[in-house]
């Protein structure tokens, strides 16, 4: 946004302004794009996305992260 202020105030050619605002567009463009191709490609390939919400944490694992604080505290 800078450099097309930049270009604005320095009162470069319209053309040069217009490259610069095709170029900042397409850039967030493809970044977006970027960010919705996994979503896209497991819709596309039928597979379900699970969200942070819908994972739900493994008594083991939670069992033994408790177990393994312990054990640090003792050797402490």
């Amino acid at each position: 946004m800078d450099e097309l202020m930049n270009l604005m105030i320095a009162d470069e050619s319209p053309s040069e302004i217009s490259d610069s605002i095709k170029t900042q567009l397409m850039q967030k463009a493809g970044a977006r794009v970027d960010a919705l191709k996994p979503a896209v490609a497991n819709a596309m390939l039928g597979y379900e996305l699970e969200s942070e919400e819908d994972v739900e944490p493994d008594a083991e694992t939670v069992g033994e992260l408790d177990n393994a604080e312990e054990e640090t505290e003792e050797e402490e």
